[in-house]
């Protein structure tokens, strides 16, 4: 799919790979609207990239469905929609208090997982009124999992079952939304620079870097941003899920 003039939307869009992706796609002449609840980031990165930022809780159902309305009153139905709004909070399933609260869990998955399918939903109805172009194609939704999804960590139970249910997702939807000439697809980020992991102390920000086998660095937004670039580009991808990660395999703790 040709990037210049078609609609974008960009979830997670005020930082990290959001921001990465949105700056990339804007770059290549998409119009972008990032999704964020961080307005004060999103405006930046909007006014930087000559896109627009609309306040949005990926999680609830209102409240994404206002946010592609206005997407849509904007750009047009989105042609391109990259999903990279999440959280990642940590917990034992069983710590020194007892079990983790189940509320605890539930908003990790509500919003990591019904947040990336709440927006897919959305944007999926978007793409299916646009026309096709000479291949037939009438969008490409990439979602954002993680390597925990396969390697989960001790205390990454919640964050790992929500990228796990993304993992899971790809396929079947890319199957359903086949017909409509809409593409479905997922990247498993390793261990990327993005304000979550760089606000970790410099020694564990060190230790977690060495267990990187090549190149031993964390990841940049703008190389998750590359991948979706291709992933945009070439119209055979589809139902897939790409690690990139550094060849990285987490130990269990």
């Amino acid at each position: 799919m040709e990037l210049h003039g078609i609609p974008a939307i960009v979830t997670g869009g005020a930082s990290g790979l959001g921001a990465g992706a949105a700056r990339a796609l804007a770059k290549g002449g998409a119009k972008v609207a990032l999704f964020d609840m961080n307005m004060d980031g999103a405006r930046a990165v909007a006014d930087e990239i000559g896109g627009i930022a609309i306040e949005c809780n990926v999680a609830d159902a209102a409240s994404g469905e206002a946010a592609v309305a206005a997407a849509n009153q904007a750009h047009g139905p989105a042609g391109i929609c990259v999903n990279c709004a999440g959280i990642g909070t940590a917990g034992r399933i069983v710590g020194r208090d007892g079990p983790v609260a189940l509320d605890a869990y539930a908003k990790v998955i509500q919003v990591n997982l019904i947040g990336t399918f709440n927006i897919l939903r959305l944007a999926a109805a978007g793409m299916m009124t646009r026309d096709a172009n000479e291949g037939g194609e009438r969008g490409v939704i990439i979602n954002t999992a993680s390597i925990a999804a396969y390697d989960g960590q001790i205390g990454q139970a919640a964050y790992a079952s929500s990228k796990g249910g993304i993992v899971g997702l790809t396929l079947p939807a890319a199957r359903e939304l086949a017909q409509h000439g809409v593409r479905v697809l997922a990247i498993a980020p390793g261990l990327f620079a993005t304000p979550m992991l760089m606000g970790l102390p410099q020694n564990v920000q060190d230790s977690l870097s060495a267990t990187l086998p090549f190149p031993s660095r964390f990841g940049q937004p703008e190389e998750y941003a590359k991948l979706v670039l291709h992933m945009i580009d070439n119209a055979i991808l589809n139902g897939e899920v790409v690690r990139l990660d550094s060849a990285l395999r987490m130990a269990p703790r």
